[in-house]
């Protein structure tokens, strides 16, 4: 390789909220994530909702209360 044309690639930690560590090498340098191939539904198989804003939540709370649309009440009903 020539010389002071590669950047330097130290060995890093990555460290994940469920408390997983990988040990790799970056020329970002350590660095923590909210989810890896340990915890990932996709990978484990397990499925769980990911849901760090309460979208799901508002979305169920917004349409709970809302009824189904009435049948129009001109058509006849098929027997």
């Amino acid at each position: 390789m020539k010389p002071d044309t590669h950047p330097v690639y130290p060995p890093c930690r990555i460290t994940c909220a469920c408390g997983n560590i990988i040990e790799t090498r970056s020329t970002r340098g350590s660095f923590s994530v909210e989810i890896c191939a340990n915890c990932h539904p996709f990978f484990t198989g397990k499925y769980k909702l990911l849901d760090t804003q309460g979208r799901v939540d508002r979305f169920r709370k917004k349409y709970a209360t809302k009824e189904p649309a009435a049948k129009d009440a001109k058509t006849p009903a098929k027997a």
